[in-house]
């Protein structure tokens, strides 16, 4: 019954700017946490954000923290990572997922469904 679906991928420059949503359906939205991952070919599937329901706590990999943003607008039951000064090893296909409101966010293991993925390359 849950399906989200990603959108908003693309070809940038590095220091170019990209936004992904991702439409949810099948589950009250207001109510669960949602999160950004990536994947590569032979690595697994690494956190890059997240956000809470309720109190709107937001999450950030290191890697990405003051260049992503992550948001949420329930009305629309989307959720959106904003990606800005993007570099050429954020090249990767980036998944949007969806999981109770308590999960640790950042693990992979946590998110009970997943979209399908939209492919970020980044040129140098």
């Amino acid at each position: 019954q849950v399906q989200l679906v990603e959108s908003g991928g693309g070809l940038v420059q590095a220091g170019g700017s990209l936004r992904l949503s991702c439409a949810a359906s099948g589950r009250t939205f207001s109510s669960f946490a949602m999160g950004w991952f990536r994947q590569t070919p032979g690595k697994k599937r690494e956190f890059v954000a997240a956000i809470r329901p309720g109190d709107g706590n937001t999450y950030y990999a290191d890697s990405v923290k003051g260049r992503f943003a992550i948001s949420r607008d329930n009305a629309k039951n989307t959720v959106y990572l904003q990606m800005n000064s993007l570099k050429p090893e954020d090249t990767a296909v980036y998944i949007c997922g969806t999981g109770r409101r308590n999960i640790a966010v950042r693990a992979t293991e946590e998110y009970d469904y997943w979209g399908q993925g939209t492919q970020v390359t980044v040129s140098s």
